[in-house]
Protein backbone atom coordinates (compact mmCIF):
# COMPACT_ATOMS: atom_id res chain seq x y z
CA UNK A 1 0.00 0.00 0.00
CA UNK A 2 1.35 3.25 -0.82
CA UNK A 3 0.47 6.75 1.09
CA UNK A 4 0.71 10.37 0.83
CA UNK A 5 1.26 10.95 4.77
CA UNK A 6 0.75 14.72 4.32
CA UNK A 7 -2.27 16.38 2.31
CA UNK A 8 -5.14 18.69 2.94
CA UNK A 9 -8.72 19.36 1.56
CA UNK A 10 -11.31 22.19 2.80
CA UNK A 11 -14.95 22.86 1.25
CA UNK A 12 -15.17 26.51 1.89
CA UNK A 13 -18.88 26.60 2.95
CA UNK A 14 -17.71 23.66 5.46
CA UNK A 15 -15.31 25.77 7.38
CA UNK A 16 -13.53 28.43 7.56
CA UNK A 17 -9.39 29.08 6.67
CA UNK A 18 -8.97 32.66 7.56
CA UNK A 19 -5.41 32.46 6.51
CA UNK A 20 -6.79 30.93 2.96
CA UNK A 21 -9.40 33.37 2.30
CA UNK A 22 -7.07 36.16 3.36
CA UNK A 23 -6.98 38.73 0.34
CA UNK A 24 -3.19 40.12 -0.87
CA UNK A 25 -1.46 38.53 2.20
CA UNK A 26 1.83 36.68 0.56
CA UNK A 27 2.97 33.84 2.72
CA UNK A 28 6.45 31.83 3.11
CA UNK A 29 5.09 29.20 0.55
CA UNK A 30 3.68 31.79 -2.39
CA UNK A 31 0.13 33.59 -2.89
CA UNK A 32 -2.69 31.30 -2.05
CA UNK A 33 -5.14 33.23 -4.23
CA UNK A 34 -4.99 29.89 -6.65
CA UNK A 35 -6.07 27.38 -3.93
CA UNK A 36 -8.63 29.63 -2.22
CA UNK A 37 -11.27 27.44 -3.99
CA UNK A 38 -12.59 23.98 -3.00
CA UNK A 39 -9.87 21.26 -3.00
CA UNK A 40 -11.73 18.00 -2.12
CA UNK A 41 -10.99 14.59 -2.22
CA UNK A 42 -12.22 13.11 -5.59
CA UNK A 43 -9.45 15.91 -7.25
CA UNK A 44 -6.81 15.07 -4.61
CA UNK A 45 -7.22 11.03 -5.58
CA UNK A 46 -7.52 11.25 -9.09
CA UNK A 47 -4.01 12.59 -9.19
CA UNK A 48 -2.37 9.95 -6.14
CA UNK A 49 -3.76 7.10 -7.71
CA UNK A 50 -2.16 7.98 -11.16
CA UNK A 51 1.22 6.66 -8.56
CA UNK A 52 -0.66 4.15 -6.95
CA UNK A 53 -0.94 5.74 -4.12
CA UNK A 54 -4.46 3.89 -2.14
CA UNK A 55 -4.32 6.07 1.24
CA UNK A 56 -3.70 9.04 2.89
CA UNK A 57 -3.21 11.30 5.94
CA UNK A 58 -5.20 14.68 6.14
CA UNK A 59 -3.32 17.29 8.46
CA UNK A 60 -4.68 20.28 9.87
CA UNK A 61 -4.69 23.24 7.96
CA UNK A 62 -5.59 26.53 10.19
CA UNK A 63 -9.49 26.31 10.56
CA UNK A 64 -10.55 28.64 12.10
CA UNK A 65 -12.78 25.63 14.03
CA UNK A 66 -10.52 22.90 14.83
CA UNK A 67 -13.03 20.74 15.84
CA UNK A 68 -15.52 21.51 13.20
CA UNK A 69 -12.29 20.68 10.28
CA UNK A 70 -11.79 17.31 12.24
CA UNK A 71 -15.64 16.52 12.15
CA UNK A 72 -15.71 17.04 8.52
CA UNK A 73 -12.60 15.25 7.58
CA UNK A 74 -13.92 12.14 9.80
CA UNK A 75 -17.45 12.45 7.70
CA UNK A 76 -15.36 12.42 4.81
CA UNK A 77 -12.97 9.65 5.48
CA UNK A 78 -15.85 8.04 6.49
CA UNK A 79 -17.97 8.15 3.34
CA UNK A 80 -14.64 7.11 1.22
CA UNK A 81 -13.43 4.00 3.34
CA UNK A 82 -14.85 1.39 0.67
CA UNK A 83 -12.12 2.72 -1.83
CA UNK A 84 -9.84 5.30 -0.21
CA UNK A 85 -8.47 4.85 3.58
CA UNK A 86 -7.72 8.09 4.77
CA UNK A 87 -6.86 8.91 8.65
CA UNK A 88 -6.45 12.61 10.02
CA UNK A 89 -4.42 14.39 12.59
CA UNK A 90 -6.07 17.53 13.72
CA UNK A 91 -5.78 20.58 15.23
CA UNK A 92 -5.78 20.82 19.23
CA UNK A 93 -4.10 23.41 21.49
CA UNK A 94 -1.91 21.12 23.82
CA UNK A 95 -1.67 24.01 26.06
CA UNK A 96 -5.36 24.32 26.48
CA UNK A 97 -7.36 24.25 30.50
CA UNK A 98 -9.72 21.95 28.37
CA UNK A 99 -7.52 19.64 26.85
CA UNK A 100 -8.45 16.55 28.24
CA UNK A 101 -12.17 17.27 26.89
CA UNK A 102 -10.45 17.95 23.65
CA UNK A 103 -8.73 14.97 23.12
CA UNK A 104 -11.62 13.08 24.16
CA UNK A 105 -13.59 14.93 21.67
CA UNK A 106 -11.10 14.42 18.97
CA UNK A 107 -10.63 10.53 19.64
CA UNK A 108 -13.80 9.77 19.65
CA UNK A 109 -13.48 10.54 15.83
CA UNK A 110 -12.77 6.93 14.21
CA UNK A 111 -10.13 9.04 11.72
CA UNK A 112 -8.30 10.67 14.56
CA UNK A 113 -5.00 8.81 14.92
CA UNK A 114 -3.00 12.33 16.26
CA UNK A 115 -2.60 16.14 16.26
CA UNK A 116 -0.84 18.91 15.16
CA UNK A 117 0.34 22.23 16.61
CA UNK A 118 2.30 24.30 14.81
CA UNK A 119 5.41 25.58 16.40
CA UNK A 120 7.08 27.38 13.39
CA UNK A 121 6.38 28.10 9.38
CA UNK A 122 8.78 30.83 8.78
CA UNK A 123 10.91 33.26 10.69
CA UNK A 124 9.09 36.75 9.72
CA UNK A 125 5.72 34.48 10.23
CA UNK A 126 6.90 33.16 13.64
CA UNK A 127 7.79 36.41 14.93
CA UNK A 128 4.01 37.45 14.63
CA UNK A 129 2.17 34.29 15.64
CA UNK A 130 4.70 33.99 18.85
CA UNK A 131 3.51 30.06 18.23
CA UNK A 132 7.64 29.26 19.60
CA UNK A 133 6.75 30.12 22.87
CA UNK A 134 5.09 26.86 23.52
CA UNK A 135 8.20 25.28 23.30
CA UNK A 136 8.83 26.81 27.09
CA UNK A 137 5.77 26.51 28.30
CA UNK A 138 4.84 23.87 31.18
CA UNK A 139 1.02 23.72 30.02
CA UNK A 140 2.27 22.74 26.55
CA UNK A 141 4.99 20.15 27.71
CA UNK A 142 2.43 18.87 30.20
CA UNK A 143 -0.39 18.48 26.85
CA UNK A 144 2.60 16.28 25.01
CA UNK A 145 2.84 13.70 28.07
CA UNK A 146 -1.00 13.74 27.90
CA UNK A 147 -0.94 12.71 24.43
CA UNK A 148 1.36 10.11 24.88
CA UNK A 149 -1.00 8.55 27.23
CA UNK A 150 -3.88 8.95 24.74
CA UNK A 151 -1.97 6.96 22.62
CA UNK A 152 -1.99 9.77 19.79
CA UNK A 153 0.79 11.02 17.91
CA UNK A 154 2.06 14.50 17.52
CA UNK A 155 3.00 16.26 13.92
CA UNK A 156 5.96 18.70 14.92
CA UNK A 157 6.28 21.64 12.31
CA UNK A 158 9.02 23.72 13.40
CA UNK A 159 12.42 25.72 12.25
CA UNK A 160 15.92 24.66 12.41
CA UNK A 161 16.86 26.97 15.02
CA UNK A 162 13.84 25.63 17.27
CA UNK A 163 15.11 22.40 16.92
CA UNK A 164 17.80 21.69 20.09
CA UNK A 165 15.33 23.14 22.52
CA UNK A 166 12.23 21.33 21.38
CA UNK A 167 14.25 17.74 21.36
CA UNK A 168 15.23 18.64 24.88
CA UNK A 169 11.66 18.46 25.95
CA UNK A 170 10.69 15.59 23.54
CA UNK A 171 13.31 13.68 25.80
CA UNK A 172 10.69 13.94 28.67
CA UNK A 173 7.88 12.52 26.60
CA UNK A 174 10.11 9.32 24.73
CA UNK A 175 6.40 7.43 24.64
CA UNK A 176 5.27 9.89 22.51
CA UNK A 177 5.46 8.88 18.51
CA UNK A 178 6.28 12.12 16.56
CA UNK A 179 6.22 13.09 12.72
CA UNK A 180 8.84 15.85 11.77
CA UNK A 181 6.74 17.66 9.32
CA UNK A 182 8.72 19.12 5.94
CA UNK A 183 11.78 17.61 7.32
CA UNK A 184 12.05 20.19 10.03
CA UNK A 185 11.56 23.35 7.42
CA UNK A 186 15.28 23.52 5.93
CA UNK A 187 14.07 27.33 4.72
CA UNK A 188 18.24 28.64 3.88
CA UNK A 189 19.18 26.40 1.11
CA UNK A 190 22.63 27.82 0.81
CA UNK A 191 25.45 25.25 1.60
CA UNK A 192 25.68 26.81 4.94
CA UNK A 193 22.16 26.95 5.72
CA UNK A 194 21.96 22.96 4.68
CA UNK A 195 25.14 22.30 6.91
CA UNK A 196 23.12 23.92 9.92
CA UNK A 197 19.58 22.31 9.40
CA UNK A 198 21.78 18.93 9.09
CA UNK A 199 23.47 19.81 12.37
CA UNK A 200 20.28 20.65 14.14
CA UNK A 201 18.17 17.60 12.63
CA UNK A 202 20.55 15.21 14.39
CA UNK A 203 18.93 16.28 17.77
CA UNK A 204 15.88 14.59 16.50
CA UNK A 205 16.85 11.90 14.27
CA UNK A 206 18.97 10.72 17.29
CA UNK A 207 15.24 10.50 18.96
CA UNK A 208 13.97 7.11 18.22
CA UNK A 209 10.00 8.14 18.37
CA UNK A 210 10.61 10.60 15.73
CA UNK A 211 9.96 10.02 12.07
CA UNK A 212 10.42 12.07 8.90
CA UNK A 213 8.51 13.70 6.54
CA UNK A 214 9.81 14.50 3.08
CA UNK A 215 6.95 16.85 2.46
CA UNK A 216 6.80 20.75 1.76
CA UNK A 217 10.59 21.30 0.60
CA UNK A 218 9.17 23.24 -2.28
CA UNK A 219 7.25 25.69 -0.06
CA UNK A 220 10.53 27.55 0.26
CA UNK A 221 11.85 27.11 -3.41
CA UNK A 222 9.32 28.07 -5.46
CA UNK A 223 11.44 27.37 -8.90
CA UNK A 224 12.82 24.26 -7.35
CA UNK A 225 14.42 21.66 -9.69
CA UNK A 226 14.75 18.20 -8.89
CA UNK A 227 18.39 18.33 -7.57
CA UNK A 228 17.83 21.00 -5.56
CA UNK A 229 16.07 18.15 -3.21
CA UNK A 230 19.05 15.95 -3.95
CA UNK A 231 21.11 16.94 -0.70
CA UNK A 232 18.35 17.13 1.75
CA UNK A 233 16.55 13.66 0.56
CA UNK A 234 19.82 12.08 1.50
CA UNK A 235 20.64 13.72 4.37
CA UNK A 236 16.85 13.00 6.09
CA UNK A 237 17.64 8.94 5.02
CA UNK A 238 20.67 9.11 5.94
CA UNK A 239 20.00 10.37 9.50
CA UNK A 240 16.35 8.86 9.69
CA UNK A 241 16.86 5.35 7.99
CA UNK A 242 13.94 4.74 5.82
CA UNK A 243 12.06 3.07 8.00
CA UNK A 244 11.56 6.28 9.76
CA UNK A 245 10.85 8.57 6.18
CA UNK A 246 7.11 8.56 4.39
CA UNK A 247 6.36 10.83 1.79
CA UNK A 248 3.84 13.43 1.86
CA UNK A 249 2.51 15.88 -1.19
CA UNK A 250 1.48 18.68 0.82
CA UNK A 251 -0.87 19.37 -1.83
CA UNK A 252 -2.87 21.48 -2.64
CA UNK A 253 -0.27 24.14 -0.84
CA UNK A 254 2.53 22.99 -3.07
CA UNK A 255 0.36 22.84 -5.82
CA UNK A 256 1.48 26.63 -5.69
CA UNK A 257 4.84 24.98 -7.45
CA UNK A 258 4.73 22.02 -8.98
CA UNK A 259 2.20 19.08 -9.99
CA UNK A 260 1.41 16.73 -8.41
CA UNK A 261 2.96 14.30 -11.40
CA UNK A 262 6.40 16.32 -10.88
CA UNK A 263 6.02 16.46 -7.38
CA UNK A 264 6.03 12.63 -7.09
CA UNK A 265 8.77 11.36 -9.99
CA UNK A 266 11.17 14.11 -8.10
CA UNK A 267 11.15 11.97 -5.04
CA UNK A 268 11.12 8.45 -6.72
CA UNK A 269 14.19 9.76 -8.89
CA UNK A 270 15.73 10.80 -5.21
CA UNK A 271 14.67 8.37 -2.97
CA UNK A 272 17.02 4.50 -4.16
CA UNK A 273 15.07 2.09 -5.53
CA UNK A 274 15.24 -0.27 -2.59
CA UNK A 275 13.62 1.88 -0.31
CA UNK A 276 10.23 2.59 -2.13
CA UNK A 277 8.01 1.11 -0.76
CA UNK A 278 9.03 1.77 2.48
CA UNK A 279 9.25 5.86 2.58
CA UNK A 280 5.93 5.64 0.05
CA UNK A 281 4.07 3.88 1.77
CA UNK A 282 5.28 1.62 4.96
CA UNK A 283 5.96 3.66 7.00
CA UNK A 284 3.29 5.96 7.21
CA UNK A 285 1.03 2.89 7.29
CA UNK A 286 2.41 1.89 10.37
CA UNK A 287 3.02 5.42 12.33
CA UNK A 288 -1.05 6.55 11.21
CA UNK A 289 -2.03 3.04 12.19
CA UNK A 290 -3.30 2.05 8.90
Amino acid sequence: MHIDAHHHLWDLQAVHYPWLMAKGQVRFFGDPAPIARDYLLPEFTADARRHGITGSVHIQVGAEDGMAEAAWVDAIAAEAKADWQMRQVAFCDLSSPTLAQDLEALAALPSVVGVRQIIGRAPGEDALTGTRELITSPAFQDGLALLAKKGLSFDLQLLPELMAPMAEVLAKVPDLRLALCHAGSPYDRSAHGIAQWAKALESLSSQPQITAKLSGLGMFAHGWQTNDFAPLVKIVIDQFGANRVMFGSNFPVCSLTSSYDRLVEAYRTLIPQQSHDQIFGQTAAEFYRF
